[in-house]
């Protein structure tokens, strides 16, 4: 039986890990990517630290996606057929050591994202796996028994029959990548439906208190609990021109969205009971964010901020205040400024191959399908698990291995 001739289209995570799925398969296999050159948001991860994936306990870890209907058992199988194991033994199967941080993050011993993508480009091409840098896609079509793919390069365009075709596209953030989201017009023109993308993973905007800004623009609020509705999470926001931008502001960015009106609320001390704080005030009765200030051992941000309150009248107000400041919310940054997006090719118009059913034989993988994660490795493992199994089907047909 000749071998499957298949097309990836994004060579980001997704599709490079699709591409060699196929390829180890003995599929002959055509990467486009519309840059000039491969991975280049992957590089971008990397560039504090690769934080590959996560070392939570796998149905925690599975706890942290959220998607519109998104096909949850269906999802976990996906993510669970390349786990947060199986990634880290592929790293290492190409020579990348990794190490778990305190926070379960999980990063290569060489913290940089280039080693690992360097080696991984050097198997590709070992595999015979051939790469057409900008390229870019300007149509999809079906034929008996394959498909269609349109690209233009230095404004000249061609076509390609495929037996399969893999999309990987990205979202809408980091768009000077390549993930710019254009590919929603190909979609909409061929009736596909999608959910709009949208910021995630970013910072909001808040009407701050010109004096706030002056006195703490750049400082960060530490050791913090940030709620919005009934979910909170731990850590460190900073105070920006516009808002904040942080960790625990990242991960409850779905629950502020639900709410009718966007605000989190913030514990500065999340130590203290108001009891212990008032008990802490002593006799103080005068100067009482002063006395706050060195008797709870306030920041300069926390202290910018109760600063605009009026005249503080008792320490039982200042106290409740410290444990629960709520701060309203306006929007969310740009979406090319996210780390990552929101939205996407809808659950509705794939199969359980995440090949599109309106468009046989052409499968979508990576950030451009309709999930949502938290910053800490989920991103990037739902990535290659999602290209793991687009690869897997696209090189075998339809049948679910």
């Amino acid at each position: 039986m000749p071998s499957k001739n298949i097309a990836i289209v994004g060579a980001g995570p997704a599709g490079l890990r699709a591409a060699e799925v196929a390829a180890e398969r003995g599929a002959k296999v055509t990467v486009y990517d519309a840059k000039p050159s491969s991975g280049r948001k992957f590089l971008v991860a990397g560039k504090s630290g690769l934080n590959l994936t996560n070392d939570d306990e796998w149905q925690a870890f599975l706890s942290r996606y959220t998607g519109n209907d998104l096909p949850t058992e269906h999802w976990n199988h996906i993510l669970t057929k390349f786990d947060n194991t199986a990634l880290r033994a592929w790293a290492a199967s190409l020579g990348i050591a990794t190490y778990t941080a305190s926070s379960g993050k999980v990063f290569p011993t060489e913290m940089k994202s280039a080693p690992l993508l360097r080696r991984w480009i050097e198997k590709l091409r070992r595999l015979e796996v051939s790469f057409h840098h900008n390229h870019q896609l300007i149509d999809l079509t079906n034929i008996e028994n394959g498909a269609t793919l349109t690209v233009k390069s230095k404004d000249v365009e061609s076509i390609h029959d495929f037996d399969s075709i893999i999309l990987a596209l990205g979202g809408g953030s980091w768009q000077s990548t390549g993930s710019d989201g254009s590919w929603l017009e190909i979609f909409n023109k061929h009736g596909i439906q999608t959910t709009p993308l949208t910021a995630a993973n970013c910072g909001w905007h808040t009407h701050w208190h010109p004096s706030i800004l002056e006195k703490a623009e750049g400082l960060p609020l530490k050791n913090i609990v940030v709620t919005a509705g009934e979910n909170s999470r731990q850590g460190e926001l900073v105070i920006t021109k516009y808002g904040l931008e942080g960790g625990p502001i990242y991960r409850l960015g779905r629950y502020i969205k639900a709410l009718e009106s966007p605000q989190i609320t913030i514990d500065f001390k999340p130590s203290f009971t108001i009891e212990r704080l008032v008990a802490k005030m002593e006799s103080a009765k005068r100067n009482l964010l002063h006395e706050a200030k060195l008797r709870w051992k306030l920041s300069p941000a926390v202290i910018a901020i109760l600063d605009t309150y009026p005249e503080w009248t008792s320490v039982e107000q200042l106290a409740k205040t410290v444990k629960a400041c709520t701060l309203t919310l306006t929007h969310t940054r740009p979406i090319g400024e996210a780390i990552s997006s929101a939205g996407g090719v809808k659950w509705s118009e794939l199969d359980q191959n995440l090949m599109l059913k309106t468009l046989p034989h052409i499968y979508c993988a990576g950030e451009m399908l309709d999930w949502e994660a938290p910053t800490g490795g989920y991103l990037l493992q739902a990535c290659f698990a999602t290209g793991n199994w687009a690869g897997h089907q696209a090189s075998q047909g339809i049948n679910t291995p």
